[in-house]
């Protein structure tokens, strides 16, 4: 039983010391290659004329927001004449009489806007997507979700970069924050998307390897989305499934990390769980659709297939993040009777350059200014071990959702409700799309907590405090994610 259990601790902890490696060489290209690729220059638009392009806006009950957004995009510094906005809206409450309030004003305005209800929701935002796209008469497809606020000069400084090449089917921007301050949730989301729209997006794309289009704040070319087979609703998530087609197909992507397009981040436990559960259960789906496809690619590089390899399997480190913490307790209790294994023990104390590793990693993302300030440091030495410990305690939640992701069980696109929080002042308590009931996962990470909080009585039992830390953190991520989505379940 004890050897079972070492074997399955040391698969899990395999796959976590492997994807930081990864991550590690993602860290290496991005500070090879980042100044370039931050300073590259917009390409010159002399003597061509712009193309038209179409602006998606899919919606879906978003009453404190679809107002902003539709303004917002009415604001972009673009010809008047080349631009086709649909509000693909499938809103069943009072919002939509808001989005059409808002498109006739800007209609009689002169601008090309149409507000587009489907028959059906069928195929949730992939759908809204392709049927969409079915009236779109754009060269080139923008699309922002609902909680953006593009900048004005978005399309100008995006755009140019397809006439770099007839293979650029995507240009993707850099999500930035309207609210990362709002509250310490908000803090830790945008430090994790940070180093995402910063180290691992430029890294792989400094390395040639396969990106991904984030669902938004991105431009398509038209024919990339049809050449790849078109938004598909197999997955709940559409842009991570037509990236890795559209790529395996030979279309190019750019990134642009200078260019930002800020939204909203999610203030409320609950609304994050949302987003993580679409998030990782999608790219578990988009594994099993995809992966085969790329381990067989005869054009594809080593070193490409690894990478996309772990991109695609990067929502499986919560399994393993959730098991390790699971089995590490018992092995607490057995490692006496596995004296013949010790060397094991010691070899597997290597795995801690992992967390070295990935500490490396989003010091990196961090803003220039803060790397070079003792201030800045201090900020790191705690928000890097408090978003550890909360991704520790959202591994049951997420787990469950990579798992129903690998065999397949379809459930329902699950929305993010946005708040339209901008400042301190602003409050989301009488939000009406907020959840007012207790979710029964909750009771799973209070026992979870419990558990880790166990594992580390018995560190000071058995005075073996090799595991401390980590159980340390288990009970803190598992404890606050346990009480705030208690709290915040709550009417208030």
């Amino acid at each position: 039983m004890g050897i079972a259990l070492l074997i399955a601790y040391g698969f899990f902890l395999l796959f976590i010391f492997a994807y930081s490696i990864i991550q590690l060489s993602l860290a290496w290209r991005y500070l090879r290659k980042h100044r370039a690729l931050y300073n590259r220059v917009i390409p010159e638009m002399t003597n061509r004329e712009w193309p038209k392009v179409t602006i998606q806006l899919p919606v879906y009950n978003e009453f404190y927001v679809v107002e902003r957004l539709i303004e917002a995009i009415a604001q972009l510094n673009y010809p008047k004449n080349k631009l086709e906005i649909q509000v693909l809206d499938d809103s069943t409450d009072e919002s939509f009489e808001l989005a059409a309030k808002k498109v006739r004003f800007f209609a009689d305005l002169g601008f090309d806007i149409k507000h587009i209800k489907r028959p059906n929701r069928g195929g949730y935002k992939a759908g809204a997507l392709a049927y969409g796209l079915q009236q779109a008469s754009g060269e080139f497809i923008a699309i922002f979700d609902a909680d953006f606020v593009p900048e004005k000069e978005f399309l100008l400084q995006t755009i140019p970069f397809f006439y770099e090449s007839e293979k650029i089917g995507v240009v993707q921007t850099k999500w930035e924050h309207l609210n990362a301050n709002y509250s310490l949730l908000t803090r830790l989301q945008a430090f994790g998307l940070d180093a995402h729209f910063s180290v691992e997006q430029v890294g792989r794309s400094a390395g040639g390897h396969f990106i991904n289009f984030n669902g938004t704040a991105g431009v398509w070319r038209t024919t990339c989305i049809h050449d790849a087979g078109g938004w598909q609703s197999d997955t709940i998530t559409e842009d991570l499934d037509l990236s890795y087609r559209a790529q395996l197909k030979g279309w190019k992507f750019v990134y642009l990390e200078n260019v930002g397009a800020p939204a909203e981040l999610p203030a409320e436990m609950n609304a994050l769980k949302s987003q993580q559960y679409r998030w990782t259960k999608g790219a578990a789906e988009c594994a099993v659709k995809n992966l085969p496809a790329v381990l067989r690619s005869s054009t594809l590089k080593s070193s490409t297939k690894i990478n996309a390899v772990f991109h695609l399997l990067n929502s499986f480190i919560f399994v393993c993040v959730l098991m390790t913490g699971i089995l590490s307790v018992p092995l607490l209790i057995v490692k006496k009777d596995l004296l013949a294994f010790s060397v094991i023990f010691k070899i597997a104390s290597i795995f801690l350059l992992s967390f070295l590793v990935l500490s490396f990693f989003y010091w990196l993302s961090r803003p220039v200014n803060e790397r070079k300030s003792f201030k800045g440091f201090l900020k790191f030495l705690v928000l890097f071990p408090m978003f550890l410990s909360i991704s520790m305690g959202l591994s049951l939640h997420n787990a469950i959702a990579v798992i129903e992701g690998y065999i397949g069980r379809k459930t329902a696109f699950v929305r993010t409700p946005k708040f339209a929080l901008q400042s301190n002042a602003d409050k989301w308590s009488g939000n009406k799309y907020r959840a007012i009931r207790v979710n029964p996962m909750i009771i799973f990470e209070i026992i979870l907590a419990v558990y880790f909080g166990y594992g580390i009585y018995l560190a000071f039992v058995l005075k073996d405090y090799g595991l401390l830390p980590f159980h340390i953190m288990l009970v803190i991520g598992y404890g606050y994610i346990s009480l705030y989505s208690l709290l915040h379940s709550k009417v208030k």
